[in-house]
C-alpha cells in the first residue's frame, strides 16, 4: 500500500486526477484490484461506486490480473469479413479458453477481442503483445501462439 500512497500523493490537489491515478496504479500493479480501488476511495474521498464506474466504463482498465502475454484479436469490419470469428475461436480453442476475453489458467495469455487494430490490409489480424500477425488462418494461429513462452 506504500506504493499506492505515493501514487495518490503525486496527484494530490490535481482536479479530475482520478483517471490519472487509476492509470498509474494499473501500470504499477498490472490491474485495478478491489483493494486498490477501496484505498483510492478512502484516501481521495472519491466514492467507491464512482471509482468502480470509471474503471468499468473505460476499456483500458482491467479488474483482474492479466496474462504474461496479451492477445488482441481484431473484430473490425475488414477482419470480420475475412474470418475474425474463426480466428478468435481458434485462439480460444488452442488455449483451452471457454469464454471470450479471458486469461489462461497458467497465466500465460489474456485474450481480448477488440474493435479495430488498424491493420485492415492484413485482415484477419491479431496482436500478441506488440507483435502484429496478419492474413491469419486456423493453422497459423497455433504456430504463432506456440512461439510465446
Amino acid at each position: 500500500m506504500e506504493n499506492l500512497s505515493k501514487i495518490i500523493e503525486q496527484f494530490k490537489g490535481t482536479k479530475g486526477a482520478l483517471i490519472d491515478i487509476l492509470q498509474a496504479v494499473q501500470n504499477r500493479e498490472g490491474y485495478l484490484s478491489q483493494t486498490s480501488m477501496r484505498v483510492i476511495s478512502e484516501r481521495t474521498g472519491v466514492p467507491a461506486a464512482e471509482i468502480y464506474g470509471v474503471a468499468t466504463f473505460y476499456s483500458q482498465f482491467r479488474l483482474k490480473p492479466q496474462g504474461r502475454h496479451t492477445i488482441r484479436v481484431c473484430k473490425g469490419t475488414a477482419c470480420h469479413v475475412s474470418g475474425a470469428d474463426t480466428v478468435a475461436a481458434a485462439v480460444r480453442s488452442h488455449l483451452n479458453l471457454k469464454t471470450e476475453n479471458d486469461t489462461t489458467d497458467d497465466g500465460r495469455f489474456t485474450v481480448l477481442e477488440v474493435a479495430c487494430l488498424g491493420c485492415c490490409s492484413l485482415a484477419p489480424v491479431m496482436m500478441v503483445d506488440e507483435d502484429t500477425h496478419g492474413k491469419l488462418s486456423v493453422s497459423k494461429v497455433s504456430k504463432i501462439l506456440d512461439k510465446y513462452e
